[in-house]
């Protein structure tokens, strides 16, 4: 048996499935004709990208990180390996190299998103968009989890009522006064939920949503929670103050949520503009660099310029 074998041995079932095919493959006649070669081809490509997807879905992903939200925990350029696994394997969510979305179901998770986890999510969109404009994955910092109380007072976080310290690489960055009173007048119409005019430094007190909670509806509270109940699969109208047409006074949560937060707190973008994650839409966490160079803006630059800025300190990082 080949090393290759051998390792097939040790998935069990699936892994025997791998070795009767790569030996039937193996004892296959050897294409002669173009149209032969053509449907080898074909073949091999349908077959390596049912791999990659099913591992995608199951078990391990790849993960680059676009942004310096978490910096300098993972900077821009980082390349990570992602453990899909400990959070709910799933069947494929994206077609590999389409990028383009499937209807997913996920398996019960080993553990849930806890504090202070690093995580990988589907991106649910901007603050008043029922669902993103294209899928993507993101990657923050988990803050609180359903049923939480989250506060941030001076950019200082509380859950529960009590301190959560920044992050071993958390940073903030070094605004004067005049330039944070200039930003946070900007945040009141930016931040989630809208009309609370909370900034990034003073927000909440806000319930993380957990199935089951009821949200009593005003007419101006519901105006806050009209994208977060549109996301749960409901059509609102703010004009006549219906849910799915129906006239509301409250409204029951259907799934649990995480806050999530970028570890470079002044320059992220996340659950504070956004809104709440869906526990389900978690799929992993990180695990390790396996590779990193600095992000390029020319699509000109050369393979040799790219290599010359790989960050070989990075390669290799455990990520936590």
């Amino acid at each position: 048996m080949s090393l290759i074998e051998t390792l097939y041995s040790k998935l069990g079932p699936f892994g025997q499935w791998l070795i009767r095919r790569r030996r039937a493959r193996l004892n296959a006649p050897k294409p002669e004709t173009f149209v032969q070669h053509v449907v080898a081809w074909v073949k091999t490509l349908v077959w390596a990208v049912s791999v990659v997807t099913i591992i995608n879905g199951l078990a391990l992903a790849s993960f680059t990180v676009p942004t310096g939200s978490m910096e300098r925990t993972v900077m821009a350029g980082d390349f990570l390996f992602v453990n899909k696994f400990i959070y709910g394997p799933s069947t494929p969510q994206i077609i590999p190299f389409l990028n383009l979305p499937l209807p997913f179901y996920k398996l019960p998770p080993l553990i849930e998103p806890k504090h202070g986890d690093v995580i990988v999510f589907i991106f649910p969109g901007n603050r008043d968009e029922a669902s993103a404009e294209n899928f993507e994955y993101y990657l923050k910092r988990c803050i609180a989890v359903a049923g939480d109380t989250l506060q941030i007072r001076g950019g200082r976080v509380f859950v529960n009522g009590i301190e959560r310290p920044l992050p071993e690489h958390g940073q903030f960055a070094p605004y004067s006064a005049e330039e944070r009173t200039v930003r946070h007048e900007s945040d009141r119409m930016a931040t989630f939920p809208p009309g609370r005019q909370f900034t990034r430094d003073d927000y909440g007190p806000i319930r993380i949503p957990q199935e089951g909670d009821v949200i009593p509806l005003t007419p101006e509270s519901l105006y806050e929670w009209a994208t977060f109940i549109r996301r749960e699969g409901h059509t609102v109208n703010l004009g006549t103050g219906t849910i799915d047409g129906q006239p509301a006074t409250s409204y029951t949560v259907e799934r649990d949520y995480v806050f999530g937060m970028g570890d470079n707190r002044d320059n992220s973008a996340d659950s504070r503009f956004w809104g709440f994650i869906p526990k389900h839409d978690v799929v992993g966490t990180p695990m390790v660099v396996y590779w990193s160079w600095e992000p390029s803006s020319n699509r000109r630059a050369s393979l040799f310029e790219r290599f010359s800025t790989i960050r070989w300190n990075r390669i290799g990082m455990i990520i936590n």
